[in-house]
């Protein structure tokens, strides 16, 4: 790899910048100043940076307990990215696999990973997402083999992909889905004349919101986790 694209990979350097830091004699590579440009970084190579020593990001993998109004977007708008929470280098090179609506909490996974990210997204990868659902009005165990059958929703084409539905009590419920339709788990719910009160997203795939997490906080992901999606 190039030294300045190297610098750029590793640090919050443009690579103008890091063009100008070589410029300046403040990186080293091995201990020897170097100010090439096209310098040719291998793995072994010790790059300093000011004295201190850089290294590549590498890929990321984050677990967030999404709060109320914050949106899965990489950028502000009318409520606030859930990327603006996060104290982290190189924030702009992470994606929201999965969305949720701003009034929406729970699980969301942030990563830089764009093929992990696929599978957790794609439909066809049947990656199944797991919600909690509070519903205005009572809802029964006759609805159960209806979502198991999928549910046509309103402005489309056939039936959502079955999804497993479990009640809990007159008014809460737990919704499994694998697709990621516009709002899908409201407008299941809508289709059979329900509304969605509150909804939590608690599970994708096997990765598990981390109770210990407070709406807001984050944390990256065990390997474990990261191969359950692989």
């Amino acid at each position: 790899m190039r030294l300045d694209k190297f610098i750029c990979e590793s640090t919050e350097l443009s690579r103008s910048m890091a063009k100008k830091a070589l410029h300046r004699s403040d990186v080293s590579c091995d201990g020897v100043v170097v100010k090439d440009p096209g310098f040719k970084v291998t793995d072994k190579t010790v790059v300093r940076l000011d004295g201190q020593v850089i290294s590549l990001v590498g890929e990321r993998y984050i677990m967030m307990h999404k709060p109320v109004d914050t949106i899965c977007s990489t950028i502000d708008e009318v409520y606030p990215s859930v990327l603006s929470l996060m104290d982290i280098e190189k924030v702009d090179t992470l994606h929201i696999a999965g969305r949720l609506d701003a009034d929406t909490t729970g699980l969301v996974l942030i990563t830089s990973d764009g093929q992990w990210s696929h599978k957790i997204t794609s439909p066809k990868k049947d990656c199944g997402k797991r919600y909690l659902v509070e519903l205005a009005d009572p809802i029964s165990e006759d609805l159960v083999p209806v979502f198991a059958q999928g549910i046509e929703l309103r402005n489309e084409e056939g039936l959502t992909k079955p999804a497993l539905l479990s009640i809990i009590d007159s008014h809460n419920a737990r919704l499994t889905i694998s697709e990621g339709k516009y709002h899908q788990v409201k407008r299941m719910f809508a289709a059979v004349g329900n509304k969605v009160v509150n909804l939590h997203r608690e599970c994708v795939g096997e990765i598990e919101l981390d109770p210990d997490l407070a709406p807001g906080e984050w944390r990256y992901l065990t390997q474990t986790e990261i191969k359950s999606i692989i």
